[in-house]
């Protein structure tokens, strides 16, 4: 029953679609593209990239958003203003000299005056999490207030801080870890606990002078977990979602491993279902009797199979009709024909983003289907602009998938601003859904998910789409029909706020999918990065970014270029090699997850790594990126010791310690996720998952921690947020 932490990297993608290895090959062999590389910057490419130059009832209540202010000027950073740190073991928050990082709100701590303080002994009870925070704290975002308590994107005083809570770790959270009997949650307390732990936290904060709090007792506080009741809306909603909760499939309950995160113009919140499908038990070896081909293949591609990560459908009700375990339970067990007397289809109600209005406490959350299903790391909004579409951009968080994006059918209307979710209703329901394919030339398609376009068709030999609402649950299947670009994990995405161009990404990859022979250009490296202990990790294990922008710098457009922005290594390995962006003790990364540009245009990077942790935690970087092709062509001789495997790629302008340093160091066993900024840029809030993790059974039960922070003494780890300031007030960064 325990979770697999590596969960996110089991491949389901099976289908013969190119990887991006294969295009950037093909592209790379080509000598009029050579030509073209070599050429610098590659003027005619850049030339066609374009690099010149309804009513509601929960329509916001009780503060409406206001029309946004005039936006303050802002002033691209050119240099970054604080020294780099140094790479740490410690059991601390590191952060440069002139800096201060203060621990705002931790796991379990209350959001209201009548929850008490947290115990931190595991024997804090489930029902008191629905009013406390949750663990795991990732993606979070800052919503500016006025003093009238409405929206305001440029707000720096006041706000409301809207969080996901991805995931567990279910040891700490119970008095001896969680209570498993022959593979059964004998002890429904703990389960309880654990389901009301997942979500979302909402929570009023303030600054006074240069400090922070939260607001214990703010009526905008509010906690959203896998219980909340939640409306599925668009084009999705209806037959394939019927279960026993909701007979008509429109509804379900709460929203599951939140990963990142995406925001609207008119002040609401996007939670994405990532991992979501490893929460459901369906026992294939008794299920697969009962069910279709057809969704045999569908539970095949998502991922839907096995006994629960956390094995929640093991616990037995107390209370007769009582589904609260059950419900986790996707297999056929009623005898209906259409799902009404089980839950054989409420896999298919998660794996979406789920929008909540931060500022109406009595506002129902929305699962936005028209944006597809799949393992949504994050959905991030370009530029908005009047009389133009909105556009989210989306990655699916495993190796072998895609880059996808969403556009609005509606042009954006500025009197929006002030409707909430019923802006919402307009924009997220209905738009067009697209998936990225990368060509031989360095450019790319968007390719539309659409019923009858190309094979996404109901004569398709390997999934028969029935309509629309069968390509958005099945958003995996139609882009493998379509021929989109199989992609290394994509995770978080960031659109410079300043030229719109997009970054995403790509963590890692092992020996097992980046082999000598498959290297190539867009994943170049094939090496050994040797831990202090000399254990072998071969493959791509440091990861890399990707960055691409659309034709006339559009985001509507269905045409983009790319290039690769940035590798991660140690600063130790050779850099004709393996260190191709030429980093150096200041700014040596691994495995980068968690992106966003401030408003000065600054790109935070944050990492979550297991590859070099043998010399550091994970960390926060920051850097101030150039342009799409600023760089050039270099060949990586790669080598298994016996063979060697040139590869010629493409790298991004090396941008040496005064536009790439490291910020920020986090505790043992940590994740650095999550980071927004208020709307003058001089706090910064900054998410510290899972300190402490790895903590062996053997020293749990001696009660010794691998980390203790942020408590100290021998106290259990807890996730928490942490905020940041410069000492003398001013904006972070510069």
């Amino acid at each position: 029953m325990s979770y697999d932490k590596n969960a996110e990297d089991i491949v389901t993608n099976l289908s013969n679609n190119m990887h991006i290895d294969d295009i950037v090959d093909s592209a790379l062999s080509n000598p009029n593209r050579r030509r073209l590389m070599a050429s610098g910057a590659g003027a005619a490419a850049l030339s066609f990239i374009g690099l010149t130059g309804c009513s509601d009832s929960d329509s916001p209540a009780p503060a409406p958003a206001a029309p946004a202010p005039a936006t303050p000027p802002i002033t691209k950073a050119t240099a970054l203003g604080f020294p780099a740190i140094s790479k740490s073991l410690a059991d601390s928050v590191i952060v440069p000299p002139g800096y201060q990082a203060s621990v705002l709100f931790r796991l379990g701590d209350p959001m209201n005056a009548a929850t008490p303080a947290y115990l931190n002994d595991g024997t804090d009870t489930a029902a008191s999490f629905a009013n406390r925070a949750g663990d795991h704290h990732d993606a979070i975002q800052f919503f500016g207030m006025t003093a009238a308590g409405a929206y305001d994107p440029n707000g720096s005083d006041r706000g409301l801080l809207v969080q996901n809570h991805e995931a567990i770790t279910p040891a700490f959270l119970h008095p001896n870890g969680p209570t498993i009997v022959s593979g059964v949650r004998t002890v429904n307390e703990e389960v309880l606990k654990e389901l009301n732990v997942h979500g979302v936290s909402i929570i009023e904060v303030v600054r006074s002078g240069n400090s922070w709090t939260y607001v214990r007792n703010s009526v905008y506080n509010r906690r959203i977990t896998t219980n909340t009741d939640t409306i599925i809306s668009g084009p999705a909603a209806g037959a394939a979602m019927i279960t026993a909760y909701s007979t008509d499939g429109t509804r379900t309950r709460g929203t599951v491993n939140n990963c990142a995160h995406g925001y609207t113009p008119w002040g609401t919140y996007l939670a994405c279902e990532e991992n979501y499908a490893g929460y459901f038990r369906r026992v294939a070896a008794t299920d697969n009797v009962n069910r279709t081909p057809k969704e045999l293949t569908s539970f095949a591609r998502n991922g839907i199979s096995g006994n629960g990560r956390e094995g929640w459908a093991t616990a037995v009700a107390t209370v007769p009709g009582d589904t609260t375990f059950s419900r986790w339970n996707t297999e056929k067990r009623g005898s209906s024909t259409d799902g009404r007397d089980d839950f054989r289809n409420v896999a298919n109600t998660y794996g979406w983003n789920v929008e909540i209005d931060p500022f109406n406490a009595t506002s129902v959350p929305r699962k936005r289907t028209a944006m597809g299903r799949f393992a949504h790391e994050g959905a991030w909004p370009a530029k908005v602009e009047a009389g133009k579409p909105l556009v989210f951009y989306m990655g699916d968080d495993s190796r072998g998938e895609y880059i996808y994006k969403y556009v609005s059918e509606a042009n954006w209307d500025p009197a929006d601003a002030t409707r909430g979710l019923a802006a919402g209703d307009k924009y997220l329901d209905a738009g067009k859904l697209y998936v990225a394919r990368f060509n031989a030339d360095s450019t790319g398609d968007w390719l539309e998910l659409r019923f009858g376009v190309g094979a996404v068709t109901s004569t398709n030999i390997t999934f028969a789409f029935a309509n629309q609402a069968d390509v958005l649950i099945n958003s995996r299947l139609a882009a493998d029909a379509i021929g989109a670009t199989k992609m290394d994990r994509p995770e978080w995405g960031a659109v410079d706020p300043f030229n719109g161009s997009v970054y995403m990404t790509l963590t890692n990859n092992n020996s097992t999918l980046r082999t000598l022979a498959n290297a190539d250009a867009a994943n170049p490296r094939f090496y050994n990065d040797p831990r202090t202990t000399g254990t072998a990790q071969r493959g791509n294990p440091n990861g890399h970014i990707i960055r691409w922008v659309e034709v006339s710098a559009n985001p509507a457009a269905t045409l983009f270029g790319w290039d690769i922005f940035l590798f991660g290594s140690r600063s130790t390995q050779d850099m004709r090699t393996v260190n191709l962006s030429g980093l150096t003790a200041a700014n040596d990364f691994s495995a980068p997850d968690g992106l966003w540009f401030g408003r000065n245009g600054i790109l935070w990077i944050q990492t979550d790594d297991g590859a070099y942790t043998d010399v550091t935690n994970c960390m926060l970087l920051a850097a101030i990126p150039g342009t799409v092709r600023d760089g050039a062509t270099v060949t990586v001789a790669n080598t298994d010791g016996t063979t060697t495997r040139n590869v010629t790629t493409y790298v991004g302008a090396q941008l040496g310690e005064t536009k790439l340093r490291r910020f920020l160091v986090g505790p043992k066993d940590c994740e650095i996720t999550g980071i927004t900024e208020t709307g003058d840029g001089k706090a910064i809030f900054v998410n510290i998952q899972h300190p402490g993790e790895d903590t062996s059974p053997a020293s749990f039960a001696a009660r010794t921690f691998n980390s203790n922070w942020p408590d100290g003494g021998t106290s259990r780890p807890r996730s928490a947020t942490i905020v940041i300031t410069r000492t003398d007030g001013g904006v972070i960064g510069v």
